[in-house]
């Protein structure tokens, strides 16, 4: 299994999982676990996806997804969960 990390911050507004989900599921990602709240009208979510049969590499998908978030508005950031991981061990 090949794991990243998701995380979307920015203003809320309508759509914001919907089109961040379909995208992986056209990239055939696998969602493990999500978690969203709205503080605010700010949005911030945290997924944690198996990338392990996606279509595209890693760097490609990465980039696809910043562009996405750039479009809505938003801030998306996908990093490989053991860099993540390493990043905030304390």
């Amino acid at each position: 299994m090949k794991r990243a990390i998701i995380t979307v911050v920015g203003r809320d507004r309508v759509g914001i999982l919907a089109k961040t989900c379909a995208y992986l599921a056209d990239e055939n990602v696998n969602i493990l676990d999500i978690s969203q709240t709205v503080v605010r009208d700010y949005f911030n979510m945290m997924m944690i996806v198996d990338c392990g049969k996606c279509r595209k590499a890693f760097e490609d998908m990465a980039a696809e997804m910043g562009e996405l978030g750039l479009g809505m508005g938003l801030k998306i950031r996908c990093q490989k969960a053991e860099i993540f991981e390493k990043m905030h061990r304390v």
